[in-house]
């Protein structure tokens, strides 16, 4: 079968997932950490882009970047295949450490790039594994509020705190409360093969509520609630936001049901 061609953004700003074969663990240690972000870095200084943002977690990595000569596809190869190389020798292993390509969405607008930016930074306190985002180690969200940066310089930090105010000092506090605010900040869905449209998506909650009106959700027991978001979520051809959108749902609440 013949792979679809990427969508091309006109910003050149793409929000990056890339996973761990089988969701497999990509880093068990720092150096490994430290080779990834190096690796980031060493193509940096080849001009092949920018990095606005990321966060290396277990089993994958997101990242904020804007392509200059070279498309992100043939970076993210690269990239892919510098880490995998290390990776492999060090843990004498043979065969991919990626999940087949990447996974991306375009960033068209600055409203978005923020928004996707403050989804990276909060993806380890989403996952429970810190109780505020500057708490994680392995984030851009440290060259952004105290300019500690490894490799230095790797994050473009300038044209984002220049958004929130020309004193640094000043757009640094707004960035962290940015940052801490609440929010329903839902980015790359997981992709679906064949998705299915808002009125599927709505039959199968009504079967789901045994014919009660989806509006009564909102009202309903919370277990009992999220018994049935659980249940659409595993739905094959369902999104987040698809199922925020038919139910009028706080899109956080689904996504932590």
């Amino acid at each position: 079968m013949v792979r679809r061609a990427r969508q091309r953004c006109d910003s050149g700003v793409y929000h990056v997932i890339l996973r761990g074969i089988n969701r497999g663990d990509i880093f068990f240690d720092d150096d490994d950490h430290l080779c990834f972000l190096e690796t980031l870095a060493e193509k940096k200084r080849n001009q092949e882009y920018r990095v606005y943002g990321y966060c290396l977690m277990n089993n994958h990595v997101h990242l904020l970047v804007q392509e200059n000569e070279n498309t992100i596809s043939r970076t993210m190869s690269r990239i892919g295949t510098s880490y995998a190389k290390f990776f492999n020798e060090k843990y004498n292993r043979s065969g991919h450490v990626f999940q087949g390509r990447y996974r991306s969405e375009c960033v068209e607008d600055d409203n978005y790039l923020m928004t996707v930016l403050r989804y990276i930074h909060n993806n380890p306190m989403k996952a429970g594994l810190v109780r505020e985002p500057e708490a994680y180690r392995w984030s851009s969200i440290h060259a952004y509020t105290s300019g500690k940066d490894h490799p230095k310089g790797l994050t473009e930090i300038e044209f984002i705190l220049g958004m929130f105010n020309s004193s640094r000092i000043k757009a640094i506090q707004a960035f962290r409360e940015y940052m801490k605010q609440e929010n329903e900040d839902i980015c790359l869905d997981e992709e679906v093969k064949h998705k299915k449209t808002d009125e599927e998506v709505k039959a199968e909650i009504e079967v789901l509520m045994k014919g009660e009106p989806i509006g009564r959700l909102q009202g309903m027991e919370k277990e009992k609630r999220n018994a049935i978001l659980r249940a659409i979520k595993s739905s094959e051809g369902v999104t987040l936001r698809q199922i925020a959108r038919v139910t009028g749902l706080n899109a956080m609440n689904v996504q932590r049901a």
